[in-house]
């Protein structure tokens, strides 16, 4: 791996990045993160290599299309979909909260933070989020206004030798093989911008002159339109690293293996399903006919299920025969072990099974059953918090991100418990634990709720007589 200082002692640029982009395909990392997103697109290596390998051993086209049957499981993806989602499923609010009045008219809590981040910052978010479990780290760019994320197969950390904090980075990307790669060197200076040479080439040269700002000032008027007339420089490096979790790696690691003994297991039974037929028959005495009167013969008998044929004679001589045989495949180990490595990845992964609850499950059930895919949460949601705080001192904002796990619940049971304690809590309390009231159902009806009670205190006060009282009555 180089480093911030390989980057400062570099004198010339263009060969640099070229050398950073090749270093960094050839490192760990960037070959898990490869892997990872072929099992994430259901194109699991293991199996794919392996039928391939018994597709090319095979002697002709048709066994090796009988061969070639691979099965890739879809785990990975669903497991990761299922963390991610559960944590972030409902987006992120924040502390910062403000009154404000909604088109309706009516007073509503705005997240003041939520609202600089933009409209599209939940989904950028899970996305950041996504990549650094499949790959273990995944980057963001904050460019003032948007989040950008930067997959670890599109960038090249440069971290600090001393401290090992992220100071610069290399961005690259290429459309295909047949088009230039274009390249990025993100710098506390600013943007250095390169392109390919020519199409396929490795070599890079400059695409500009020296670095573009992070932030540019612009000034519009009518005469000239909008022009740059300055620029700000950020309020510290604005790519910011994401961990999958403490160990730094992706989620691949430790269930690849699981995955693929899964995918050899079921392609090699569904083969061998495939190639052994349920009935097969055998011909005696019947050397004479080859093959095309064959198959003939089986052709007949599959379409009018009959058959005439030859028996022995009166003499005892052996005449032309057909004798029928089934197989079976031997399959219940199989499937029983199917089902034991399957148990045992969504164990190890911490992933939620649904077909452990039960209609009308408690919540206590309920919540011993998400007890493994909380922990797993937990330590993505110290990773998440990191990165959005880091996100948040460059915008100079101090707040803390929170998060509403998507988590089944039993609704009648949260809403008899709140009911029963309603005499105990205030109009405002029960309807924040209230399972099925929204942050902006609830704002509107304690509105019309005030509005209601100042309408009877109104109403009671200009119907109620005047009492008065005479002296001596």
């Amino acid at each position: 791996m180089l480093t911030y200082q390989d980057y400062l002692a570099a004198a010339d640029l263009p060969e640099f990045v070229a050398k950073v982009i090749a270093r960094h395909k050839q490192s760990e990392v960037y070959n898990m993160a490869v892997i990872a997103d072929a099992y994430d697109r259901q194109r699991n290596t293991t199996i794919r290599e392996f039928s391939d390998m018994l597709g090319r051993a095979a002697h002709s086209g048709v066994a090796a299309a009988q061969i070639s049957l691979a099965i890739a499981s879809n785990y990975f993806r669903r497991f990761n979909t299922q963390r991610c989602s559960y944590l972030l499923g409902n987006g992120v609010s924040f502390t910062r909260m403000e009154r404000r009045r909604n088109d309706a008219g009516l007073l509503v809590n705005v997240d003041v933070t939520k609202e600089l981040l933009g409209q599209d910052y939940d989904s950028q978010l899970y996305q950041w989020a996504y990549h650094a479990l499949i790959h273990g780290v995944a980057f963001g760019y904050w460019d003032s206004e948007r989040l950008y994320v930067f997959p670890v197969t599109q960038f090249a950390p440069l971290p600090d030798e001393d401290t090992g904090a992220l100071m610069a980075g290399v961005r690259f990307w290429r459309i295909d093989e047949e088009h230039p790669m274009k390249a990025e060197l993100y710098t506390a200076e600013g943007i250095f911008e390169f392109e390919g040479q020519s199409r396929g080439s490795e070599k890079l040269v400059a695409a500009g002159e020296g670095p573009r700002a992070y932030i540019e000032r612009t000034r519009t008027s009518a005469a000239r339109g909008t022009v740059a007339v300055g620029s700000v420089a950020p309020k510290g490096f604005p790519v910011i690293p994401m961990y999958g979790s403490n160990l730094k790696q992706s989620t691949l690691v430790g269930l690849r293996e699981k995955i693929d003994a899964w995918d050899l297991i079921a392609s090699g039974l569904a083969k061998d399903l495939k190639d052994v037929a349920a009935i097969y028959w055998i011909m005696n005495n019947a050397n004479g006919m080859d093959q095309a009167e064959l198959n003939r013969l089986l052709d007949d008998m599959l379409t009018h299920h009959i058959i005439n044929v030859d028996g022995s004679g009166f003499d005892g001589s052996v005449r032309e025969a057909m004798s029928p045989y089934s197989t079976e495949v031997p399959h219940q180990g199989r499937l029983s072990f199917l089902e034991a490595l399957e148990k045992s990845m969504y164990r190890d992964f911490g992933a939620m099974d649904v077909r452990d609850l039960t209609a009308g499950a408690t919540n206590d059930h309920i919540d011993a059953a998400y007890q493994p895919l909380d922990e797993e949460a937990d330590q993505l949601e110290l990773q998440v918090i990191e990165a959005v705080r880091m996100q948040l001192k460059l915008m100079d904002i101090d707040d803390t991100p929170r998060f509403d796990r998507s988590k089944a619940k039993n609704i009648t049971e949260l809403t008899n418990a709140v009911m029963a304690s309603a005499q105990f809590l205030d109009a405002e309390a029960v309807l924040d634990h209230l399972p099925f009231i929204t942050v902006d159902e609830k704002d509107a009806i304690l509105q019309r709720m005030d509005a209601e009670d100042a309408r009877r205190l109104m109403t009671r006060t200009t119907t109620t007589p005047t009492e008065e009282t005479t002296d001596g009555v």
